[in-house]
């Protein structure tokens, strides 16, 4: 079963109904292909990160327009976005905030960092010490920032996108398994299709520039993308699905490829993804089709291959198709 980084959104099915919010969810995906083309299953990684209430990791080469995604997504939601650029001198203070001396009150006052915002676009994360990237842990997992003993909640929505480039290591930092355990998923984003590529150039023909978004506007408001949250997190599970989830993370620490297999928050992950996925489509209940689809991206990046078999050129993606492939479907 393929990713979200390589599938088209699943239609609704007949009869069930068609809901305000998804649609609005699906208008943002027309506003992204104004200005991104090619990328409709990284939009749709996006938007299942969204409703779940997750992070994303964007992974990719120079120049595949993961900023740009990331910058036409947050002008389609009509959220406040900011831009970290990751480089190796770069704070922790830099990203959560700190406290500055105020001359005139005599008092030290807390101001807010670029993480007191709704997206968070961690450009090449990879290239800041381990230090400040820990400056995101408690904002990606708790949505807040403590300073000085007092604890300041960060604005709802809240997403963080981060992007590394996977060819280029030197100067480079990889991130910890703490860290990459707060990213719902981990999209690759490939080079495009021969077609959309052209179209790429024929829109720059044309004079479109990246750094002009102004035919992008705002489809949905916060208060839908609340509501949008709250209606794929009710969307229905049953026990032999949720064994299935468990089976399947089961598999992946008896894999004899596997060092550190997926532990029970990635099976939880996978359970709020697969359940956006099944709330995107139109679908009442999340079934075993959902679960394989969102299995790659959630888990590709908290699976650890053993050195011998990484040395035999062993991918995490090749061992997660092949749990998924043996691993019992209940009927």
């Amino acid at each position: 079963m393929e990713n979200p980084a390589a599938v088209q959104t699943p239609v609704p099915q007949a009869g069930q109904e068609p809901d305000a919010l998804r649609q609005s969810m699906h208008r943002v995906r027309a506003e992204v292909s104004k200005a991104v083309v090619g990328q409709d299953g990284a939009v749709s990684g996006l938007l299942i990160a969204l409703l779940s209430r997750g992070h994303v990791l964007l992974e990719g080469v120079p120049g595949v327009a993961k900023t740009l995604l990331v910058r036409a997504f947050s002008r389609a939601l009509g959220l406040d976005t900011k831009r970290i650029q990751f480089t190796p001198d770069l704070m922790p203070g830099d990203v959560s905030g700190s406290l500055i001396y105020d001359a005139k009150s005599g008092e030290f006052e807390f101001r807010e960092g670029p993480v007191f915002t709704n997206i968070v676009l961690a450009d090449e994360i990879n290239r800041t010490p381990p230090k400040t990237q820990a400056a995101l842990l408690e904002a990606m997992e708790e949505r807040q920032v403590s300073a000085d003993g007092v604890t300041r909640p960060l604005p709802d929505p809240f997403l963080v996108c981060a992007t590394q480039n996977p060819v280029e290591h030197e100067g480079t930092y990889t991130l910890p398994e703490a860290q990459l355990d707060r990213f719902l998923l981990k999209l690759l984003i490939d080079v495009p299709p021969r077609d959309a590529e052209v179209a790429v150039l024929r829109r720059h023909a044309d004079g479109f520039t990246p750094r002009e978004l102004g035919g992008i506007a705002p489809v949905v408001t916060p208060d839908e993308i609340r509501a949008a949250q709250r209606s794929a997190a009710a969307v229905t599970v049953t026990d032999d699905v949720l064994a299935y989830v468990v089976d399947l993370a089961r598999a992946t620490r008896q894999s004899p490829s596997v060092q550190l297999g997926a532990s029970p928050r990635a099976s939880t992950a996978l359970l709020a993804a697969a359940k956006a996925w099944a709330w995107l489509g139109g679908y009442p209940a999340i079934t075993p089709d959902h679960v394989q689809a969102m299995l790659v991206p959630v888990w590709r990046h908290r699976i650890r291959l053993r050195p011998d078999a990484e040395i035999e050129g062993v991918s995490v993606d090749a061992v997660l198709n092949s749990v998924v492939q043996q691993t019992p479907v209940p009927l």
